[in-house]
């Protein structure tokens, strides 16, 4: 019974600190600063130096900062529209899985001039995103099994 309690509050904690987390950082992606912020990243990525190009960095920055803040508006969907905020937990796992993939396409990512690799600040603040990928995961899972729940006591 406890366990079940602290389970449930365990997955809404996870879904709607996913759902605020990509509600603020795709807000963040209207400003200049973080525009200025994200160069490093989209100029360095085979996918978004292309899109750069065609759009522009303001531009690209907000197309990010849109679909962040579409797909975290999903996720918090969950108690009434289950489907849309697994589409939305599956979305945020693309997106964790995108920003993943800076690891090993930003230079700035790891420091220099060391033996082994290390993380730079760059890469420390990447790296966060693998729980975040992991928390998606949960959050697409544990909705998918509640619109099964749903359609099976409508019919």
């Amino acid at each position: 019974m406890v366990g079940q309690g602290l389970q449930n509050t365990g997955f809404s904690t996870i879904r709607y600190g996913l759902a605020l987390n990509l509600l603020s950082i795709g807000r963040l992606k209207f400003e200049s600063y973080e525009v200025e912020n994200i160069r490093p990243l989209v100029t360095a990525s085979p996918l978004f130096s292309r899109l750069l190009t065609e759009l522009g960095e303001q531009k690209l920055a907000r197309v990010i900062g849109a679909t962040e803040m579409i797909t975290g508006s999903l996720i918090a969907a969950r108690p009434f529209a289950p489907r849309a905020s697994a589409l939305g937990s599956l979305g945020a796992a693309g997106i964790f899985a995108t920003t993943l993939s800076f690891l090993a396409t930003t230079p700035e990512a790891w420091q220099e001039r060391r033996r082994e690799p290390k993380l730079s600040l760059a890469g420390q603040f990447l790296v966060k995103d693998i729980v975040l990928l992991g928390a998606s995961l949960l959050t697409a899972a544990e909705s998918l099994q509640a619109s099964r729940r749903t359609q099976s006591t409508t019919r």
